[in-house]
């Protein structure tokens, strides 16, 4: 059962939102080959039938990189960032490092409840992946989502 307090600030939220979409990969981004990123372009499919996306980069796992290009598609307008990528265990995988250094507040929780909606479907891989979502800007940013 929803509470007052969550049926006022459902009614009270905007249906219009944009988004941003940020994949992270060394191998996409060297071969210039969009068409090789499956997953962002799932999900740049499905934000798009809903929602408006306003930008969607494919960049190497780069934190400098990453940081400029959050600031570029905030300042096209974006209000929800997604990234794809560079949440495994490997050197290489910065993304949730990165993003939360930028939080103003981390969302506690979120990580945990998409490793279960994504263990429920894919079983074990789920347990090394890496998510976080916060609040940056006095926005909420969702600054990971895999798609396996």
């Amino acid at each position: 059962m929803e509470s007052e307090t969550t049926q006022k600030h459902r009614k009270a939220s905007s249906s219009k939102v944009s988004c941003g979409i940020i994949t992270l990969s060394d191998s996409i981004s060297q071969s210039n080959n969009e068409n090789e990123d499956k997953s962002g372009l799932y999900l740049l499919e499905k934000l798009s039938s809903k929602y408006e996306v306003v930008d969607y980069k494919i960049i190497p796992d780069d934190k400098e990189v990453l940081k400029e290009t959050i600031e570029y598609i905030i300042n096209k307008g974006s209000e929800v960032i997604f990234t794809i990528g560079g949440t495994g265990i490997s050197s290489r995988d910065i993304t949730v490092e990165t993003v939360q250094e930028l939080f103003e507040k981390e969302l506690l929780g979120f990580g945990e409840i998409f490793r279960l909606k994504t263990y429920e479907e894919l079983g074990s891989p789920a347990i090394i992946k890496r998510a976080t979502a916060g609040i940056y800007k006095k926005k909420p940013y969702i600054f990971h989502a895999w798609i396996s």
